[in-house]
């Protein structure tokens, strides 16, 4: 990935940015239970929509002020490419289900988008408060220690993980991630099928997990994680092996030695 502005530009803008997801990241800590919340789907829906109410009340503006001419991304599920320019692409409760459910693999990110390529993110966890930022060009860091993605190259040793995007995808997207896992199994050692898929893909980035894939492109879920990797080491594609981007259909960050075994495995599924 890269980038036509220089990495000072954007680098400059890091703390800003940083303080703002940390801001937010209070409001949704605020908000956690360690039980469930909502029974019927009605009841769960209605949480899930108040932690994003209330964090974007928080978020949104700092963010915009901090980039003039900046524009947001209104809809957290949509996917495809975005007009030319900068926008920012926000999960305000990244994991909202596990929030909502009691469980702890939820997060806060902001990611700038410039024309279709992610330049800058950050990735805040309030219940540990580690943080997890990349500039491109900058390279990737967790709290103050650089980032960088697995030496593995047999897949066969390789941990590796997916999930579904969204509720409500279509059967056939169902379908070719039950595909998907089995090939993963039967050609790698261990598959984790999870969400969110940041929260994997920070994994990713940091070393601790070798590939992570998916068949959707909501934008939110991988644009901060898709700069993480790339910037840690990593390569992120589509399961062409083309370059990915906001406009990709799918998705594969890995590092570098298990890339093309993984990319060999799922591409026919794609």
């Amino acid at each position: 990935m890269s980038t036509a502005m220089p990495f000072a530009a954007d680098g400059a803008l890091l703390s800003e940015v940083t303080a703002a997801v940390k801001t937010a990241g209070v409001t949704l800590r605020d908000r956690y239970t360690s039980h469930a919340r909502g029974v019927s789907l009605d009841e769960v829906v209605g949480e899930i929509h108040a932690n994003d109410d209330a964090v974007l009340d928080v978020l949104r503006e700092p963010l915009l002020r901090s980039r003039p001419g900046s524009q947001w991304a209104e809809d957290e599920l949509a996917g495809g490419a975005l007009p030319p320019g900068e926008w920012w692409v926000v999960d305000p409760a990244e994991g909202n289900i596990n929030h909502v459910h009691g469980m702890e693999d939820w997060a806060v990110t902001a990611t700038l988008v410039r024309d279709n390529l992610p330049v800058l993110t950050v990735v805040h966890l309030p219940l540990t408060g580690d943080t997890y930022t990349a500039v491109a060009g900058g390279g990737a860091r967790l709290n103050d220690r650089p980032l960088k993605v697995s030496a593995k190259t047999d897949l066969g040793a390789a941990l590796t993980g997916t999930g579904q995007a969204k509720p409500g995808e279509d059967e056939r997207t169902f379908r070719r991630i039950g595909d998907s896992v089995t090939a993963m199994l039967i050609n790698g050692l261990v598959v984790r099928v999870s969400v969110p898929a940041t929260m994997q893909l920070i994994h990713v980035a940091a070393g601790r997990m070798d590939a992570f894939w998916q068949f959707s492109d909501v934008r939110s879920g991988l644009v901060a994680g898709a700069l993480l990797v790339s910037e840690a080491g990593g390569t992120v594609t589509d399961l062409a092996g083309e370059p990915w981007s906001t406009a990709g259909r799918d998705f594969l960050a890995a590092a570098p030695g298990i890339h093309p075994s993984a990319l060999k495995v799922l591409a026919p599924i794609a």
